[in-house]
């Protein structure tokens, strides 16, 4: 029987979700992290592809397609969705952000699985590019 070289596998993320006892599980996010290891940052991304070209127009479409640039950048340092520990996302309408959240949760899960890092949702009153919904900033934190 040969022995797998462990060395090709990616490192499983050794993040601790934070809930402090008699707190209400959050949904979808959690309320903190812990996380040792190297630092990855990922600047404010937009609905738009890789070609700077808005292919898709509603807030659930341009949110799948922000965190598939997220993924996107987060594979150039050799991490994962799963290496996630914190994101802001900026949105220009909290009551559609509210109204698509059914949506937006289907884009997650199918982009970034079942990890659910700190998280924030902030409205704005505007992004950079004017047809930009949502732009999302994101940390991950690869095990040493």
């Amino acid at each position: 029987m040969s022995v797998p070289d462990l060395s090709e596998q990616p490192k499983a993320a050794a993040n601790r979700i934070l809930q402090p006892e008699g707190w209400e599980r959050p949904r979808g996010y959690s309320n903190g992290i812990e996380a040792r290891g190297r630092l990855v940052f990922v600047g404010g991304q937009i609905g738009w592809t890789g070609q700077c070209k808005f292919e898709v127009h509603d807030l659930a479409g341009q949110v799948r397609q922000t965190l598939e640039n997220i993924v996107a950048i987060l594979a150039e340092a050799g991490a994962g969705p799963e290496h996630i520990t914190t994101m802001t996302w900026y949105v220009l309408d909290r009551k559609a952000y509210s109204a698509s959240l059914k949506e937006i949760g289907a884009a997650y899960k199918a982009v970034i699985g079942r990890n659910f890092p700190a998280m924030a949702v902030v409205e704005v009153s505007g992004l950079v590019e004017d047809e930009a919904l949502v732009e999302i900033q994101a940390t991950a934190v690869v095990p040493d």
